[in-house]
């Protein structure tokens, strides 16, 4: 990763696209090494992490995490997750996309950033990115394409000013995964229990 030390740093963190991705790599994050790595790295203004919580299970496993994250130098966004019944397997499915949310916390934070990360692989995210772009801002996509199938797509890789490999970081953020990993570190699932797709308002 390149970085300047005088470089105004933000970073948005898709909760559960990073986890999908980490698992997919048989890693877990560690967040406290990840904020410091980026700390040492230019002026670290913001580190937002984006997940949906389901707040009407009587334990939620991401609700440690939420709370860890938030007392330790992140910027939590989060909102409940809806559940609805999938009309094709009639199965109870839960959604919570966070897109909206971190695109408007990155255009409004892009005027006082010179360099923004994202760690995501959600193409969806191209057209955010060329536009933070436009205002002057250079942006790192971090995700993974070492997975089967890949987790970032190709189009926002090309967009980026840089793309990083999760698997490149492992030494630096991440640690091998426990057998029995604590439910703190655990992040819902982004295919069984968070829906992606353009649907999700």
């Amino acid at each position: 990763m390149t970085f300047n030390p005088t470089e105004r740093i933000a970073l948005f963190i898709d909760g559960a696209n990073l986890y999908s991705a980490a698992r997919s790599l048989n890693i877990d994050i560690d967040y406290k090494k990840l904020l410091d790595e980026f700390g040492k790295r230019g002026a670290l203004l913001r580190a937002y992490y984006y997940t949906a919580i389901v707040e009407d299970q009587e334990y939620s496993p991401i609700r440690p995490l939420v709370d860890w994250l938030d007392y330790n130098g992140f910027t939590m966004v989060t909102k409940p997750a809806r559940r609805y019944i999938d009309s094709s397997t009639g199965q109870a499915r839960t959604k919570g996309n966070m897109d909206v949310e971190i695109a408007v916390d990155m255009l409004e934070m892009a005027p006082r950033l010179d360099h923004a990360v994202l760690f995501s692989g959600d193409g969806d995210f191209r057209s955010l990115v060329g536009a933070v772009q436009r205002k002057g801002v250079r942006v790192t996509v971090v995700s993974t394409v070492r997975s089967q199938p890949p987790m970032a797509a190709d189009e926002l890789r090309r967009q980026a000013d840089t793309f990083v490999d999760l698997a490149d970081l492992i030494t630096v953020i991440g640690r091998p995964r426990l057998q029995s990993p604590p439910r703190f570190l655990q992040e819902p699932d982004e295919r069984s229990r968070i829906g992606t797709g353009g649907d999700e308002d």
